[in-house]
């Protein structure tokens, strides 16, 4: 068993939690928080599951990654990384550097680490050569819906005129306030700018998983260019968790992230998200309603494969977090017995749940 630390307790530390007590050569042995409402709760009661887990949440640290003794290790950094990179950063290569083999979603630039820049990559490759530690970064927004999946399906093909990656979600579901409100700038008036809309951003987010594809199917990048279009709400409306989104204010948003290849967009992320279904009513709308993840796959012959997942009572965006992280925790025993090094998702084969077909948790 691989003693298995999970860093952060929200939307992805909760869906961690889970998945590495349902992974049988896996053992979780800690969970560290920030809040300290949280210190001292089971995992189990943090995760949202029936039952105990017997691991009290703690704030130490230092004792947690003192105590990573044993060999091999692996630590699930599952805190925020959107408003505070640098500390996460610093997380992280603390936790490589004694030695374990991290995984995470939150270093955007490494989803391709030949691209990554050199003052991200440098002191990850510095704590590998310190600790024998090792990385494999993937997205949440799930990362296996901008590069496994779509490279899979592209091998099904033919000619490949061009990949789109889809996200669409109606974000009214989604159970993060700050992120939807301001972040994304839903129910903010249409003057308002966005951080995760600001001009560079979302390149900054997913340029890596474009650039990681192109590698893959040997294109060479022209450039990356995004488009952006928002939408008002034509009338108020109340959400179940959110509460109320005024008339006037953002309700949807289209962006894409564009790998140009000859000119052409050969490679692109798209998000179309709304916070109530009556917005942008001529956008792609999920096949439930709720969301879904769509990889198309343009040429001979057209390809499209839709994936909706449901977790915490069937919430889409809920159960798109739960298969990111799933391909996360599934790829902590690969890691560990890889040798210390920095990984992408080329390198981590995605593999069967060997062990746990059938495998319950409350």
């Amino acid at each position: 068993m691989i003693p298995t630390i999970v860093w952060g307790t929200g939307n992805v530390g909760r869906a961690a939690i889970r998945a590495v007590a349902a992974h049988p050569a896996l053992e979780l042995t800690a969970v560290i928080v920030h809040d300290p409402a949280k210190v001292g709760r089971d995992a189990g009661t943090l995760a949202g599951l029936d039952e105990r887990l017997g691991i009290p949440a703690t704030d130490d640290v230092t004792t947690v990654l003192t105590a990573l003794t044993a060999r091999p290790a692996a630590v699930v950094y599952a805190a925020s990384g959107d408003t505070r990179p640098d500390e996460a950063l610093a997380d992280i290569t603390r936790a490589i550097r004694a030695g374990a083999a991290v995984v995470t979603p939150v270093l955007y630039a490494l989803y391709d680490p030949p691209s990554a820049p050199a003052e991200l990559r440098d002191p990850v490759l510095a704590a590998i050569a310190d600790g024998g530690g090792s990385l494999f970064v993937s997205g949440i927004d799930p990362g296996w819906a901008n590069d496994v999946l779509p490279l899979m399906m592209s091998g099904l093909g033919t000619t490949i005129d061009a990949i789109r990656c889809q996200e669409i979600f109606d974000y009214s579901t989604y159970d993060q306030e700050s992120a939807v409100r301001d972040l994304i700038g839903m129910g903010h008036p249409m003057d308002y700018e966005p951080l995760m809309l600001a001009p560079t951003v979302p390149t900054m987010v997913w340029g890596g998983q474009i650039r990681l594809m192109a590698r893959a199917l040997g294109a060479e990048l022209d450039d990356i260019r995004e488009t952006m279009a928002r939408r008002a709400l034509d009338t108020t409306v109340q959400t179940r968790i959110m509460g109320e989104f005024a008339a006037g204010t953002q309700g949807a948003v289209r962006f894409e992230v564009q790998g140009i290849v000859d000119g052409e967009p050969r490679i692109v992320i798209e998000h179309i998200t709304r916070i109530h279904p009556s917005c942008a009513p001529d956008w792609p709308q999920p096949p439930d309603g709720e969301g879904a993840h769509r990889v198309v796959v343009e040429g001979r012959p057209h390809i499209e494969v839709t994936v909706a997942a449901g977790d915490e009572g069937a919430n889409r965006s809920a159960g798109g977090n739960a298969t990111a992280v799933a391909r996360l925790v599934g790829a902590v025993d690969w890691l560990v017995a890889a040798e210390p090094g920095l990984y992408d998702a080329l390198d981590v084969p995605l593999r069967p749940a060997t062990g746990r077909l059938g495998r319950k948790l409350s």
